[in-house]
């Protein structure tokens, strides 16, 4: 298998993987990888997603609603927010009993989720329940594109520092 093949391969087995992770799997030095991923980007083979401090990598079907719902299922808090909301909906004190997360780790990752459109809450008895806008978007990308363990160490560190 040549280099760009096993790349694609890659990203196709983990979509929204991160560059790091790819040069982990391949064993490829960054001017390798960086070079591959460019030109097969290219020729549209691949999809980038570029931010300050990270580069993910996407299948071209991909469409940008998924690969943001892509991002936040490869994070462990995020992920186990939304397979607890999947259930139903649930008041902010009972998704931090679920996920077993500090309120403000809770609280950082439920907006974030609710800037990205994914979950939306309503005021009950004063006290806001949240509840996934679309679970069938939700639960068809977790079937299509259920993230690897790859990188569940490191987003767990990730979640440590978004924290803070």
């Amino acid at each position: 298998m040549n280099r760009s093949s096993q790349i694609i391969d890659i990203i196709e087995k983990n979509p929204g993987i991160k560059f790091r992770e790819i040069m982990r799997e391949t064993g490829m030095k960054n001017g390798v990888l960086s070079y591959h991923t460019r030109k097969l980007e290219k020729i549209g083979v691949v999809k980038v997603e570029r931010s300050p401090r990270q580069t993910r990598f996407y299948p071209p079907g991909v469409t940008n609603k998924e690969s943001v719902l892509i991002r936040r299922l490869r994070q462990e808090t995020p992920r186990q927010i939304l397979l607890s909301l999947l259930d139903a909906e649930l008041a902010f004190n009972k998704i931090v009993e679920k996920v077993k997360k500090s309120p403000s780790t809770v609280s950082t990752y439920l907006s974030q989720l609710s800037e990205d459109e994914i979950v939306e809450f309503k005021i009950i008895e004063l006290k806001k329940v949240y509840r996934i806008k679309n679970k069938g978007i939700v639960q068809s990308a977790i079937n299509k594109y259920h993230p690897t363990l790859i990188e569940r160490s490191a987003e767990s560190l990730a979640d440590i520092f978004n924290s803070l």
